[in-house]
């Protein structure tokens, strides 16, 4: 079979769906705060996911307020940062941590942008 590719045929890929699909990722795009915020699709990872679950239960938080908080910080760091980087590293409270996140965007299962927020040693 011929490829264009110079690295010839996929041999395996892993999409955003599939990672949503297995609970790598948490598509946060369910949240009415995050639409609010984002016009892109937004997800963070399982890890940053626990985090936020253990602030609604272990403090009393709301998902609501923590992606709100979230928004706002990443749209802040988002304005000091230079044009066109494509990872954001801000620092946001969640519950009663200070958590040090990094939100990268790229380019979906389709070539769209989409958003994923991540810890700072996640890819």
């Amino acid at each position: 079979m011929e490829t264009n590719s110079p690295f010839g045929e996929v041999i395996y890929s892993y999409s955003r769906a599939q990672a949503i699909a297995d609970g790598v990722l948490v598509d946060l795009s369910q949240f009415q705060t995050i639409r609010e915020h984002w016009i892109t699709p937004v997800a963070c990872t399982d890890t940053v996911w626990c985090s936020i679950e253990y602030a609604v239960q272990q403090h009393g938080k709301d998902f609501e307020g923590i992606m709100h908080d979230i928004s706002v910080v990443a749209k802040l760091a988002i304005r000091r940062a230079a044009p066109g980087q494509a990872m954001i590293h801000f620092t946001v409270v969640i519950g009663r941590a200070t958590k040090s996140l990094k939100l990268h965007i790229g380019p979906g299962d389709t070539a769209e942008p989409v958003l994923t927020i991540m810890l700072p040693h996640e890819d």
